[in-house]
């Protein structure tokens, strides 16, 4: 009876040690090799064209309310990434983002950052400024405006709340980016 324990037991360790062993080389895989990261072309250098458009719309439409706002980021390197990945940890300041270059949809030109722009022409991260005086705090106008347009709202996030950040990912995760997998390019049609 106490060899057919042990028997089973060896049986179960070496599978949970396969599975793990297993589990462990296939996380391998996951992690992108320089030459994964672009089947398709190169890395972004500036905002997808949608990106741009939507985003000059934004703008537009948010001066048709009476509200100037200010665009303070757009395509961002990697290396920029890994700036302002930094601050509030190796580097002072306030933590401003969980990712790290390649980590983040403005390394695709898929995302924005934007602040209002008081009387005095200075951005603003106020969210209950109401510069238009219509009773309504001009951050929400601002962001019902980019929802409508079709970008997603980090203010909506559960984990990281990101005020002033606005991006679209057409449907593609940080993965399969990374792994050159692109948004189409209306030009190209």
């Amino acid at each position: 009876m106490k060899v057919n324990i042990l028997v089973w037991l060896i049986i179960l360790t070496a599978c949970v040690l396969f599975i793990l062993f297993y589990i462990e080389n296939q996380n391998l895989e996951f992690e992108p090799q320089d030459e994964d990261l672009v089947e398709n072309g190169e890395l972004p250098e500036e905002l997808h064209p949608i990106v741009e458009e939507k985003k000059d719309q934004l703008v537009e439409k948010a001066e048709d309310q009476g509200i100037s706002i200010i665009i303070t980021e757009g395509f961002r390197t990697a290396e920029r990434q890994d700036e302002l990945y930094q601050q509030g940890r190796s580097e002072e300041g306030d933590i401003v983002t969980y990712a790290e270059g390649g980590e983040s949809y403005h390394n695709y030109g898929l995302a924005i950052d934007f602040a209002l722009q008081n009387e005095n022409g200075r951005a603003i991260w106020d969210m209950n400024y109401d510069g238009n005086d219509n009773g309504e705090s001009d951050w929400m106008e601002v962001v019902e405006i980019a929802k409508k347009l079709g970008f997603e709202w980090g203010g909506d996030w559960t984990r990281f709340k990101d005020y002033p950040h606005l991006q679209m990912d057409f449907g593609l995760s940080i993965y399969e980016l990374k792994r050159g997998k692109r948004p189409d390019d209306p030009a190209s049609d």
